[in-house]
């Protein structure tokens, strides 16, 4: 595909910032980005909200996957489209800012913030969790300052210990996901349940209801936050225009595979919509198959937290360092690499103390933050699409039509779906969020009277 010349894009303002303490190292090629998402989306993620949507959709938890998934390829395609325009940390902040104007570009980034923000909380909360079922003679809030600690210090070396420390995180998954569907189809086939009814649902009323089934697909929305994270990387992938959009591709079509499977075997385990608790509805399924795989459970659940929080804090903090670079958010404070590690640690720090809220705060609240607005940027990214090639680019010859607009809108009009799924605390929340920002924006441009700060894409190539 073609790309629009630079000359094409919107300049630059006075306030563009130049990195000169350091930059990102070019270190990670198409397998590790492939790992960095995969473990950011967490495989074991199917079994948080397990028990909640198979509720709502009367046991059709495998159907709702299939939904998100179509859904989410239409956007990861556009994510990587975009990749492949502007190969720069940043993502959606990014791709709308110089598609469709600095004022949009910040308040996507700023609604892309909830995801990225909150999402190691979701991750710190959870393991907190767990370990303190496991260990109650130590609070919750022990465990989540440890794994606070220990996440920061391997973001503040470098993403090499990411990526080294991925490949652990996903093996110890790999061989509980491994394990489960083995014994989980053994087990099936010894009580010859209906292998057909993770799609047809137990009979219930939710079952037959195609509403439950869309707004079970809105939740699920949330296991999917992760393909987009690899965008973030671009400015430390080898090949950015080649590497980032295989692995945001990848990453998106094998984890949507596993969840379905995953949600495919736990129901023909456990074929009831019915559960002494929604929110561990988990561990009632595997129960069904053996107390001791528990153990193996909770290992891999928390490997499972632990990654995440650790590729989300990486990208939060480069979605911070990105608008700190353009002087958007304090350049002083978050627009800066570290020299002697490559690696934006200020940004960094400033997650992790965010990160302590984990301490206080419900899971509920931080999951209608997440999803509010990952599927807002998602949207926006959508549009950039059509923006950037289409308008702009004015690629509208041969395929161009079907690639560079019916594609991209049909994209925006799924996620826009999903998005409007969502319950009314979520849109609260959400848009109290954005109120916050609009206000800020309003700071940085003195109402308007200045232009919105914006990358500089001669400065970071």
């Amino acid at each position: 595909m073609s790309e629009i010349p630079s000359s094409s894009l919107p300049p630059a303002t006075e306030m563009t910032a130049q990195v000169t303490e350091g930059r990102f190292k070019r270190v990670l090629g198409t397998p590790s980005l492939v790992l960095f998402g995969l473990v950011y989306m967490v495989p074991l993620t199917v079994f948080t909200t397990y028990g909640i949507v198979t509720s709502l959709t009367g046991g059709r938890v495998a159907d709702a996957y299939i939904i998100t998934l179509i859904v989410m390829l239409f956007t990861a395609r556009s994510y990587a489209r975009m990749s492949v325009a502007m190969p720069y940390s940043g993502s959606a902040y990014v791709y709308t800012q110089q598609s469709m104007g600095g004022a949009v570009g910040f308040l996507v980034g700023w609604a892309l913030l909830l995801d990225y923000l909150f999402l190691p909380m979701i991750n710190y909360l959870v393991l907190g969790l767990y370990m303190n079922a496991y260990f109650p003679a130590i609070p919750n809030w022990v465990w989540i300052v440890v794994a606070i600690a220990l996440v920061t210090v391997l973001n503040v070396i470098g993403i090499i210990s990411v990526a080294r420390a991925n490949f652990v995180i996903i093996l110890v998954q790999t061989i509980f996901v491994i394990i489960f569907v083995a014994l989980g189809l053994s087990t099936a086939f010894g009580t010859h349940v209906n292998l057909l009814l993770p799609f047809i649902g137990d009979g219930s009323a939710a079952a037959g209801s195609p509403g439950t089934l869309f707004n079970g697909a809105a939740i699920l929305a949330l296991s999917f936050l992760g393909f987009d994270s690899v965008s973030t990387l671009s400015e430390e992938a080898k090949d950015a225009k080649r590497d980032v959009p295989r692995a945001i591709m990848i990453v998106t079509l094998a984890a949507g595979i596993v969840f379905i499977i995953l949600a495919y075997v736990s129901t023909l385990v456990h074929p009831s919509n019915t559960f002494d608790s929604v929110d561990t509805a988990s561990t009632e399924v595997i129960a069904v198959i053996g107390d001791w795989l528990a153990v193996l459970f909770i290992a891999g659940y928390v490997a499972g937290a632990t990654g995440s929080a650790l590729t989300s804090q990486a990208s939060v903090a480069r979605i911070l360092f990105a608008m700190g670079r353009d002087g958007v958010l304090p350049r002083s404070v978050f627009g800066h690499l570290n020299k002697r590690f490559g690696t934006p640690v200020v940004a960094t720090c400033i997650v992790s103390v965010v990160s302590l809220i984990a301490i206080v705060i419900d899971l509920a609240t931080l999951s209608n933050m997440i999803s509010f607005g990952a599927l807002i940027a998602f949207s926006f990214v959508n549009l950039s699409v059509l923006v950037h090639y289409y308008i702009r680019g004015k690629q509208r010859y041969g395929w161009g039509w079907l690639n560079n607009l019916v594609l991209p809108l049909v994209g925006f009009a799924l996620t826009v779906w999903l998005w409007t799924s969502l319950s009314a605390m979520t849109f609260v929340i959400g848009l109290s969020w954005l109120a916050v920002g609009f206000v800020i924006l309003l700071i940085v441009t003195r109402f308007f009277t200045r232009p919105t700060p914006k990358l500089d894409m001669t400065e970071v190539s």
